[in-house]
């Protein structure tokens, strides 16, 4: 079996309650943003589905998607060629991001009630318990609640949905980065920070913090892909 296929096996769990179809795609989604497919390899359907397998459809449908979302592209007499993210890809996602995770802050601060900055101070105080015992995946689930709800009370469901689909490119590489020790105290300080700031409505605050926040996230990431390779 050539590394490639291995590589996208690795991040193959068929023990997840999803169709294979969305396990495939899943699969190769996670393997190119990592740069584990190179950019510039060729996507051969035909040896993907003998070594895994599997039909070719699974393939063909997730190579349809990750053409939509340019992390693969059709060319005319090579067939599917990986783009993968760049290192620039990261630069411009994060600049994004810090417009409008500061809008979503800023929009959800002023709507929010009591009651619900008591249950986001609840969500803070559990994150530390899951860092202080070193679960580490109830840390990255409790740090995705934290946007989540932030996001939610902004009441603006299409920002919402743009951040989340720009999150998604770079989640594994944060992921990897919230596993270090020293990066999760950080960005729960920062986390209890931002909160600070929308409990005094202090705009400027939640602006300094949150692309504060950001800006480390992207060094960590960017330095997880040059570690990769990836240029």
């Amino acid at each position: 079996m050539s590394n490639i296929v291995e590589a996208v096996k690795k991040n193959l769990d068929l023990t997840q309650n999803k169709t294979l179809n969305v396990l495939i795609y899943e699969a190769f989604r996670k393997t190119i943003i990592l740069g584990d497919i190179p950019a510039g390899t060729r996507i051969n359907e035909k040896v993907f589905a003998e070594e895994l397998n599997i039909s070719r459809t699974p393939i063909r449908l997730a190579m349809k998607q990750l053409v939509n979302e340019k992390l693969v592209e059709h060319i005319p007499k090579a067939g599917i060629v990986v783009k993968g993210i760049r290192i620039k890809d990261a630069y411009e996602i994060y600049d994004i991001r810090k417009s409008l995770d500061t809008l979503a802050t800023i929009k959800a601060m002023n709507q929010m009630t009591e009651a619900d900055f008591q249950e986001l101070q609840a969500l803070l105080e559990q994150g530390e318990h899951y860092n202080q015992a070193d679960e580490i995946e109830l840390v990255l689930k409790n740090f995705s609640d934290f946007n989540a709800f932030i996001y939610e009370k902004s009441q603006m469901p299409r920002l919402k949905s743009i951040v989340l689909e720009l999150q998604a490119y770079l989640v594994y590489f944060r992921d990897i980065a919230i596993r270090s020790t020293k990066r999760r105290d950080k960005a729960l300080e920062e986390h209890w920070l931002i909160f600070r700031g929308m409990k005094t409505k202090n705009v400027e605050q939640i602006t300094l913090i949150t692309h504060e926040h950001l800006d480390r996230s992207l060094q960590f990431i960017l330095a997880e892909m040059e570690r990769r390779q990836i240029d």
